[in-house]
């Protein structure tokens, strides 16, 4: 080889933005090499593919044959796909990665040997299959974030993914690993439309914190008209009165926030309004990250509890069918919502509740070593579920790891879990359910349960489950209900649930929706992609 580098790599340019071609590799060395000769290509492939890996196992099984290095038009094919797409990983709010597009390229030019060869062709599978698992599962392992964040995503090794990148032939690979939800795309318009507005200085002065409400007037309504026209709730005006058309884009952008859209600009509503663009542009990219987290088949009929929302929706082949307000767990450390995925395999009308180890011996325990008589509401059973009489027992002589008994509370109106619950047996013990407590729906803030989720409309989503099951699913429920006695009704076809956190999302209209982060679970995901690499643009001010 001449000191100019491997021709195969010659005339490649950089930068974003610039379509980058790789010429065809001219080694006839390797192009003539039996299958089961061994090589300097060979052994150079086999001595960098890191031992133990899938993708050692998958040069192994391949013959070590090149899958970028090669001279076929798909050889070529493939190296401009890899390199477009490791320089637009900036687009999905990806981090750069181990590998970026120069150090690369750089690589490229410098080949001089066989050997050489053998290590670039390594170090391209490698960017490769970082870019496939993060663009198709998450840059972030959930678990490694926060001790709420359970969810098992679904990760193809590195083997399958190069195996299906060979298998894939003239299709473009690629472009299968980018999730295909209407969300995903949604939230990448919106994305590039925040950036731009980063750039351009965001959305102008902000609004001092008072409250402004319909009749006033004065400067302080003048900038809060200013703030809602730079966002496009109002057509430019300077009306200095707080008006019917302002009362009314205060309402919208309150809907738009999960505020109660009462009109009034209060402290909570203009804290909404001040917050950035670039604050913004985070959690469309913390959303995005998720979004990779989520099952790639969310099922044609499926429940999507978004915690930060407080609400639960029914999906129909996309469309909401149904959807309730929600209660989720306080926010404290020990009853805060999971998120994960599971199924619904069926409910139980009258339930009764089975009160939890943990609530036993940090609530209940302390009040019966007060008074026997404590919490009488409750059954304490023994283990055959045979109920003891109090009075007999000394509850002083038990601490939280010797209790020996369980507490139950039988079906009726006034029961914890009111009277239905929707079951998707899983380890974390969280479930839908009914509540006696109905004025909590009326809050803007529903954090208050021990962990699972409270529906304010149980009886219309149970009614809308049954609905495939049931000819006349009201009258079905209200007979079973009637009995009083405590019944499990399967579901003839079990319903996928996904228990979601989404702080920035795109409504059913096409709207982008914002809620807070009640649990600060985004802002340590945020920092998570800050640490691997995500950048927000600079300000052009």
């Amino acid at each position: 080889m001449n000191n100019q580098g491997h021709p195969m790599f010659s005339g490649i340019r950089t930068r974003t933005g610039i379509i980058f071609t790789a010429c065809f590799l001219a080694s006839a060395a390797i192009a003539n090499t039996e299958p089961r000769s061994t090589t300097a290509f060979q052994m150079a492939v086999a001595e960098f593919a890191p031992s133990g890996s899938g993708i050692a196992e998958f040069y192994r099984e391949n013959g070590f044959k090149p899958v970028w290095v090669g001279e076929t038009p798909q050889h070529a094919a493939r190296r401009s796909q890899l390199i477009r797409a490791l320089a637009k990983v900036d687009m999905h709010g990806l981090p750069q990665g181990t590998y970026s597009v120069q150090t690369l390229l750089d690589r490229m030019k410098e080949a001089r040997t066989t050997r050489d060869l053998g290590a670039i062709e390594i170090q391209l599978s490698r960017a490769f299959v970082e870019y496939a698992r993060s663009l198709q599962s998450g840059a972030l392992r959930p678990s490694t974030i926060d001790d709420g964040l359970v969810r098992k995503v679904e990760r193809s090794s590195a083997k399958d993914h190069l195996t299906n990148l060979i298998s894939a032939g003239d299709g473009n690979y690629f472009d299968q690993l980018i999730p295909q939800s209407t969300q995903y795309r949604a939230l990448m318009k919106q994305k590039l439309v925040l950036e731009q507005l980063v750039h351009q200085g965001g959305w102008g002065p902000t609004v001092p914190v008072d409250k402004l409400e319909y009749g006033d007037t004065g400067p302080n309504v003048i900038k809060l008209r200013n703030r809602l026209v730079s966002m496009g709730y109002l057509r430019p005006t300077a009306s200095p009165e707080f008006d019917q058309t302002l009362l009314a884009a205060v309402q919208a952008f309150q809907t738009d926030h999960g505020l109660a859209a009462d009109g009034v600009a209060g402290q909570g509503t203009i804290t909404e309004l001040n917050r950035s663009a670039s604050d913004r542009l985070k959690s469309v990219y913390v959303a995005l990250e998720r979004e990779r987290w989520l099952p790639r088949e969310r099922g044609e009929r499926h429940i999507l509890v978004n915690q930060a929302d407080f609400s639960a929706k029914i999906v129909d082949d996309g469309s909401v069918t149904f959807e309730t307000r929600a209660v989720i767990g306080k926010n404290t450390h020990d009853r805060r919502s999971p998120e994960f995925s599971d199924e619904m395999e069926h409910m139980v009308i009258n339930p009764s509740w089975y009160v939890p180890r943990s609530i036993i011996t940090k609530e209940y325990l302390p009040k019966l070593k007060s008074n026997p008589n404590a919490v009488g509401h409750i059954q304490i059973t023994d283990r055959s579920g045979r109920q003891i009489n109090r009075g007999a027992v000394d509850f002083n002589q038990f601490n939280a790891r010797n209790f020996p008994f369980a507490m139950r509370q039988p079906p009726s109106k006034s029961n914890a879990l009111g009277l239905v619950k929707f079951m998707f047996p899983n380890q974390y013990n969280i479930y839908l359910h009914d509540t006696p407590h109905k004025n909590l729906f009326a809050r803007e803030v529903r954090a208050f349960s021990h962990g699972c989720i409270r529906l304010a409309d149980p009886f219309e989503f149970a009614y809308a489950l049954l609905a495939k099951q049931e000819e006349d699913p009201k009258a079905f429920f209200h007979r079973v209900l009637a009995t009083g006695k405590e019944t499990t009704v399967p579901l003839e076809q079990h319903v996928p649930v996904h228990l979601i956190y989404r702080t920035a999302y795109i409504g059913p209209k096409g709207q982008v929706q914002y809620r807070r982060d009640v649990y600060e679970r985004d802002g340590k995901i945020w920092e998570a992609l800050q640490k691997a690499g995500v950048a927000l643009p600079d300000v052009q001010g």
